[in-house]
This record gives structure tokens, sequence and C-alpha cells, in this order.
């Protein structure tokens, strides 16, 4: 079952991330040179935040 959870955080995590790319762009008003690595770098942010915590909730 956790592995359902995990599954379901990275989807949410992946919406997330594309979503506060395309904020930090709007804000910008241009695309980023670099999108993927600002993208990556996003992504693992949050992973790094939510996925111990979603590990220590299913313990």
């Amino acid at each position: 079952m956790s592995a359902i959870y995990f599954t379901l955080a990275g989807i949410v995590l992946y919406l997330a991330a594309d979503w506060l790319l395309d904020r930090i762009e709007v804000r910008r008003g241009e695309r980023l040179e670099h999108r993927t690595l600002v993208f990556f770098g996003i992504l693992l942010g949050l992973a790094l935040v939510t996925f111990p915590m979603l590990q220590s909730l299913l313990e």
C-alpha cells in the first residue's frame, strides 16, 4: 500500500513542480534558459521534504 502512496505523492509533486516553474516564468516574463534543470531542482527539493515525512507517517 505504501508504494501507492509514494506513487501518488510523486505525481502530485511533479504537477506542483510544473506549476511552480510556470509561475516563475510568468513572473519573469520569459522562459528560463535551463528550464529542465530548474524543474529538476524544484522537484528534488519537494521530494526531499515530502518523502521522509510520508515515510514517517506510514510507519
